[in-house]
């Protein structure tokens, strides 16, 4: 699906950061159609809650029509069932289901490209990147399970973790510690809310009360990005999973329109055969 890179030119390599942003997440597929159609390569990837979905869907070397194909078919009911916790409304255990039933790679080691999912701490508060080794559902799982809504989930190191749009909704940071030379942010809640009217479900409110802060948050993760690409989906609500082909068509649009800057940071070197360049470099230097 992506550039392969040829031994003769030397590029930096592309980190994708893809924000939190519950049903708005579907618009970073479209993201995706548009890079592939200018050839950008993509050597790692980080997510945030919905951002997360569809990184691992990417890493875990998922065609772009399967991903696209499970982010339209995707539905609040495949992800949570109510449960009799005092901590929250349903468990998203049915998410970490869904991703084990559909993608080919299960644990992080596997992965053929770099990937990093991020969740919060709910006990120290200190953003969690989880990648290199381990359950990638899990993972995922994690990084997607909204407070107050999802029942928190603990991993084997005995940290409860909830949503990382907490702490890091434009996960750059994570990107970066995977190596990405050139940053790319998506950021799907730049806009805010446009749409009139209140939420229509309670996951609804829960949801638009922690983007409000995320908005917030996310400006200095956006500041340390090379790129910034920001799907205009300000009219669409966090929850409203049933518009993913309105979504995902802004996707496409927002990264038409950052193509051309991206490429401008990725020609590459050609390794030099002759002396002459260096020479002509010296001389108009001189």
């Amino acid at each position: 699906m992506w550039l392969k890179r040829s031994q003769k030119v030397s590029m930096p390599r592309i980190g994708l950061a893809l924000s939190g942003g519950a049903a708005r997440g579907i618009a970073h597929v479209g993201v995706l159609r548009a890079f592939a159609r200018h050839n950008i390569p993509i050597d790692c990837v980080a997510g945030t809650s919905a951002g997360a979905i569809v990184g691992g869907a990417l890493a875990s070397g998922i065609a772009l029509d399967e991903i696209e194909a499970i982010g339209r078919s995707l539905r609040w009911r495949d992800m949570g069932r109510v449960t009799l916790s005092r901590l929250g409304v349903q468990s998203n255990a049915r998410l970490e289901e869904f991703i084990r039933a559909r993608f080919p790679v299960k644990r992080f080691e596997e992965l053929p490209i770099p990937f990093a999912a991020v969740a919060t701490d709910l006990q120290t508060g200190a953003s969690v990147v989880l990648k290199d080794e381990g359950d990638l559902a899990f993972a995922i799982r994690a990084s997607c399970t909204i407070p107050g809504w999802y029942v928190p989930v603990t991993d084997d190191e005995g940290r409860t973790l909830v949503d990382g749009g907490l702490v890091a909704n434009v996960p750059t940071a994570a990107v970066r510690s995977l190596g990405a030379e050139v940053v790319i942010a998506v950021d799907v809640n730049s806009e805010g809310a446009k749409f009139l009217g209140p939420p229509q479900s309670a996951i609804g409110v829960v949801v638009q009360s922690m983007m409000v802060i995320q908005r917030v948050i996310a400006s200095h993760q956006l500041e340390s990005a090379d790129v910034v690409i920001q799907p205009r989906v300000g009219h669409i609500r966090w929850d409203e999973i049933s518009r993913a082909a309105e979504l995902i068509e802004a996707g496409v649009e927002a990264g038409e329109e950052a193509a051309e800057k991206i490429k401008g940071l990725l020609q590459p070197e050609p390794q030099q055969t002759s002396r002459w360049p260096r020479i002509l470099r010296r001389r108009r230097a001189s």
